[in-house]
């Protein structure tokens, strides 16, 4: 707990006067006031987050993590637990989603084995971080201690530190376990206060009576932990895994280093709502890149007050959402630096 009260204890609110700076700027832009939207709004945030009136995000990358859970074994899933492994394979020899979308951004991608059932050949450029081969089985108890919990956030906190000593100035989150959307669906449930029915969906693909499975197995696990859902700590533990765990130390570290963390979809925006949870400040850091299928996406965003950069439809994790939500973002700071203002164009501006 030490550890962790030291990463939070550090985190503050965003820059006022970087914010309001940034803001003038915009309105010296040539092109009347507001008319960049969102986009305006995202350059100021970031200036706010990083302290920078002009800032920089043109280093990104995606840290994705890798891991196993045990309720995979409930039925819960249209894939078989070993996916997992495989799919970590594919992303490091490049083949997967997530790599071509970030070839197409220019990100690059960082795949972490938090708690992956399998063993990884060397030299394949893997972060090997292994907590545990896999969680237990929240149906049936908690899905790891308290310990264990702390250990996953500081590999995630680690995470970000080496990338801000790589200088990467724009994180993403990605994700890859199966079965995974059944513990975020017991967390939205207990940190939402909603029921489980509300916020499962249908994850890889699984049919209606797969849902209703899952549902049910979502329940049982509420059930079962009960007298452990106490704080956000040992909530994460009973009912998380670890790379939900990896990525809310990802979180928390990029907000204690003002870097803008770039939140994916279902899985990663669970591991942010702990981070919230753990210190509401940490939401000013955050960019939600995209809106999931999966139902109870669209309720997380109702209840933070917050609106998604996009909504195509993705449904996938790896980080997909969050590496098409970069191009936004960098575009965003690129009007923000490289537009002329109107004193330097030459350009008339709006009649008072």
């Amino acid at each position: 707990m030490e550890r962790l009260n030291k990463w939070l204890g550090s985190i503050g609110g965003l820059d006022e006067k970087a914010m309001e700076e940034a803001t003038r700027h915009q309105d010296q832009l040539t092109k009347p006031r507001g008319s960049l939207g969102r986009l305006e709004e995202l350059a100021c945030h970031i200036a706010g987050i990083t302290g920078e009136v002009h800032p920089d995000v043109g280093k990104k990358r995606i840290v994705l993590f890798a891991a196993d859970h045990g309720v995979a074994r409930e039925g819960v899933s249209a894939y078989p637990r070993e996916v997992t492994a495989q799919m970590v394979l594919n992303f490091l020899n490049g083949g997967a989603a997530i790599n071509s979308i970030s070839r197409a951004v220019g990100a690059q991608v960082e795949v972490v084995d938090i708690g992956v059932d399998a063993d990884f050949p060397e030299d394949q450029g893997l972060v090997e971080r292994k907590i545990s081969r896999g969680t237990a089985n929240i149906a049936k108890g908690p899905a790891m201690s308290i310990e264990q919990a702390i250990s996953a956030i500081a590999v995630g906190v680690e995470r970000a530190e080496d990338a801000v000593q790589d200088d990467v100035k724009l994180l993403g989150t990605g994700d890859m376990g199966i079965g995974n959307t059944t513990p975020s669906s017991a967390l939205y449930a207990t940190l939402l206060n909603r029921p489980a029915a509300e916020v499962t969906g249908r994850g890889t693909g699984v049919d209606d009576e797969g849902l209703a499975r899952k549902v049910q197995v979502v329940e049982r696990a509420l059930s079962v932990n009960r007298d452990r859902l106490t704080s956000p700590l040992s909530i994460l533990a009973a009912l998380g895994g670890f790379e939900i765990a990896g990525l809310c130390g990802l979180v928390i570290s990029a907000a204690q280093n003002r870097v803008p963390v770039v939140i994916d979809g279902f899985i990663s925006s669970v591991a942010a709502l702990v981070a919230i949870h753990l210190k509401p400040e940490i939401q000013h850091y955050c960019i939600f890149g995209h809106l999931s299928q999966e139902q109870g996406h669209r309720l997380f965003f109702k209840e933070i007050g917050e609106r998604p950069l996009i909504d195509l439809d993705l449904r996938l994790g790896e980080g997909t959402g969050a590496a098409l939500a970069m191009s936004i973002i960098h575009a965003a700071i690129e009007t923000h630096n490289g537009m002329a203002t109107f004193e330097s164009a030459g350009v008339s501006g709006k009649e008072e």
